[in-house]
């Protein structure tokens, strides 16, 4: 498949998603927006895990598609290790948590943990994307996927 296919744009779209949300993460966290920090971690994980299962040919309708065939087809597969599934799986709880129930709230250190998380999660998915370039960055602050 070559890398101007449709499934190769789509999969640097989700990329790109996935970038962008680790981003907005990083300013929500900074703000003290926490609860909107934990979402778009969740989403960073998302998005990638997207990336990576659509370049497979697996699409979904929705997120708990998306877990279910990623610790199917990543996880237990040993592609990545446990600890990415577990705090892929813990992402998509605290997300519903901070986005429907009333009073949600997330400590900042458990925040910064789980954005640490998710810098390592995307680090780790990026090699296995092979419609992305061979190296490039997550964003402009400095954080190399290499």
């Amino acid at each position: 498949m070559s890398t101007d296919s449709p499934i190769a744009q789509a999969v640097r779209y989700w990329w790109t998603k996935a970038e962008e949300s680790q981003r907005a993460a990083r300013r929500d966290l900074a703000a003290g927006d926490h609860t909107f920090a934990i979402s778009r971690i969740y989403y960073a994980l998302f998005y990638a895990a997207s990336a990576l299962l659509l370049q497979e040919g697996h699409t979904f309708k929705k997120h708990s598609g998306v877990q279910a065939a990623f610790n199917r087809e990543v996880i237990r597969t040993g592609r990545l290790r446990n600890e990415y599934g577990e705090l892929y799986n813990r992402l998509f709880d605290d997300r519903l948590v901070g986005d429907y129930a009333a009073f949600a709230e997330f400590d900042e250190a458990y925040v910064q943990e789980q954005l640490r998380g998710s810098e390592a999660f995307l680090r780790n998915i990026r090699p296995l994307l092979k419609f992305l370039p061979p190296e490039g960055r997550l964003d402009g602050e400095g954080w190399s996927s290499r």
